[in-house]
C-alpha cells in the first residue's frame, strides 16, 4: 500500500529542491533518511519532513488496515517538486530604479511504496 506526503509553499527554489529529491528517489526509507539527515543543501531538511510525514501516513494506513508494517521494506517509489506561487519584491537601485526580486516557493511531494520483489531465479 502506498502512501504520499505533500508540503506546499515551501520557501526554498524549485530547482535547489530537486537537486535534493532526485538524491532519494528510488531508495529504501532508512538510507534516504540518512542522506537527508546529512546532506548539505537547505533544501534537505523540509524533504526530510515530508518523508517522514509519508511515512507516518503508511503506519497509519497499515494499522487502520491491520497489515503489518515494517519500514524497512518501504522505498521511495516517487519524489517530485513542483513550482509554487512566485512572490515578487523589489529592491532598490541607483538613480532611482528598481529591480525586482523573485522569492519562489515550492510543492514537495513524497511517495512511498512497498519494495516490489522482482521473481527470477539467478
Amino acid at each position: 500500500m502506498e502512501a504520499r506526503a505533500q508540503a506546499r509553499f515551501v520557501r526554498v527554489t524549485p530547482m535547489k529542491a530537486r537537486r535534493v529529491v532526485d538524491l532519494i528517489r528510488g531508495k529504501s526509507i532508512p538510507e534516504a533518511v540518512a542522506l537527508m539527515r546529512f546532506a548539505p543543501q537547505s533544501a534537505s531538511d523540509p524533504v526530510l519532513k515530508v518523508l517522514n510525514s509519508a511515512v507516518a501516513n503508511a503506519r497509519f494506513a497499515a494499522d487502520q488496515t491491520g497489515t503489518a508494517f515494517d519500514e524497512s521494506e518501504l522505498v521511495v517509489s516517487s519524489a517530485y517538486v513542483d513550482e509554487g506561487p512566485t512572490m515578487k519584491r523589489f529592491r532598490p537601485r541607483a538613480q532611482g530604479r528598481a529591480s525586482r526580486i523573485n522569492k519562489r516557493t515550492s510543492h514537495i511531494t513524497v511517495i512511498v511504496a512497498p519494495r516490489t520483489h522482482k521473481g527470477g531465479a539467478r
